[in-house]
């Protein structure tokens, strides 16, 4: 009856969790012709969306106020709605915990709301991020014994691990494969039923586990490229080699390299996180994942090396790093999105306080800093206006915004800490690239 139901469109599609994996899979599904509950702990964010506004930059309030309008989504905090949902869709945090462990907290919370709720007939999809077994060994047994049904018998359970990557003009949610693990056959036949509804491409692995290791897999591999490029940029620099012009050099090869970029660090919801997952569970196993911790231990000290080439940039100049003028341009963890989950500006204006600089920050995309568990001090923050640059001692460029404009920005600075080589085509003996 499911199957038939997810064919035909009559299936109503609830997704736990608004935000940058969420909310755009309640318009993917919402224009599809799916009926679509979206379900927040967020009051804020309930309202918000239930008057048609959007609270993430890249996706417009009108996609939303159109599916209000043919009625086909609505947005509410009461989890006893379960029962009237076909499909559930899980899309909330896995961060880490403050010793660098898997934090089941949400995944946990969301499945003991939902519990009491299940029926038989429905289908339970996680999309989180997680370690290989989590479905199995955290989702299914809070589902069982919250509900009294067996998984995969009463109800499905399905892994499918997001793969959003905002702003990104090449792929969407719909033109990026996606990959569906699954531990029943039945299961696997209504999840890729489902999500061919808008996907153009499935990708079906043989269990929920081979799903999960397939996003640390893609995240690992990402995670431990930038780290070998950013120990190359710190042996690079110390030569006097421009690594920017070694990477460009090093593209035309028409085989065998595919191209990595430094930056100040790493951020964003995956790459700073995910590969700290499989370290955890590999442990399990009696095995040491050195590759993995080497590179994070390489990307976890980019923002020191930063800091270090604006103490003695400054120093050049006869400026003490204390009590001097610092602007950060940028704080979304990549260009031209607003979000600034695990972005490194965050430590690098640690790090400036601590030496006794003062610290402002310009993002084009965030007007105030909101609130952060390993960063609390700076909750309410409000950036400052892009103007006057030459009263700051130095501008930090750490998010290359495609909004600034670079060559004015040079112009109008005493300095500039180029971390993304953003003032390339620039000359100037102001910039300095770290």
């Amino acid at each position: 009856m499911l199957l038939e139901k997810i064919k035909s469109k009559q299936a109503t599609i609830g997704i736990i969790g608004l935000g940058y994996v969420g909310l755009p899979l309640v318009i993917e599904f919402g224009q599809a012709g799916f009926q679509v509950v979206g379900l927040d702990i967020d009051p804020a964010k309930v309202e918000q969306l239930n008057r048609g506004e959007s609270y993430i930059q890249h996706i417009p309030s009108e996609k939303i106020r159109d599916l209000i309008e043919q009625k086909r989504f609505e947005s509410t905090a009461d989890f006893s709605k379960i029962p009237g949902l076909d499909c559930i869709l899980i899309c909330v945090p896995t961060p880490l915990n403050a010793n660098r462990e898997p934090d089941m907290s949400f995944i946990v919370s969301t499945a003991r709301q939902i519990a009491p709720h299940l029926r038989a007939e429905q289908m339970v999809i996680l999309e989180s991020t997680t370690y290989p077994g989590t479905t199995r060994e955290v989702l299914i047994p809070e589902l069982e014994s919250g509900s009294g049904l067996k998984a995969n018998q009463d109800f499905l359970v399905v892994y499918s691990p997001e793969r959003e990557d905002p702003t990104n003009k090449d792929f969407t949610t719909s033109t990026i494969p996606k990959v569906i693990g699954a531990d029943s056959d039945y299961a696997m036949e209504c999840a890729n039923t489902l999500y061919l509804s808008f996907i153009n491409k499935t990708v079906p692995v043989s269990s929920t586990m081979a799903a999960e290791a397939t996003k640390l897999m893609e995240n690992i591999f990402r995670s431990v490229n930038i780290a070998l490029v950013n120990e190359l940029k710190v042996i690079f620099d110390r030569m006097g080699i421009d690594i920017w012009e070694v990477i460009q050099a090093a593209s035309t090869k028409p085989f065998g390299y595919m191209p990595f970029y430094p930056g100040p660090g790493l951020g964003g919801h995956c790459i700073p996180i995910d590969p700290f997952y499989l370290t955890w569970k590999a442990r399990e196993y009696g095995i040491t994942t050195r590759f993995i911790e080497l590179a994070g231990e390489i990307n976890v000290g980019m923002p020191e090396f930063v800091v270090k080439k604006i103490l003695l940039a400054l120093n050049d100049k006869g400026i003490s790093l204390k009590k001097s003028r610092v602007l950060i341009l940028g704080f979304a963890y990549k260009k031209n999105v607003d979000d600034d989950r695990e972005s490194p500006s965050y430590k690098i204006m640690e790090l400036l306080l601590q030496y006794g600089a003062q610290v402002d920050f310009h993002d084009p995309y965030i007007k105030t800093i909101g609130m952060k568990r390993e960063y609390p001090q700076f909750f309410g923050k409000q950036r400052v206006p892009l103007e006057n640059l030459s009263r700051f001692d130095v501008t930090v460029i750490l998010t290359d915004h495609s909004e600034y404009d670079y060559k004015a920005i040079v112009q109008e600075s005493n300095l500039v800490v180029d971390t993304r080589n953003a003032c390339a085509k620039i000359k100037s003996d102001k910039i300095i690239k770290a």
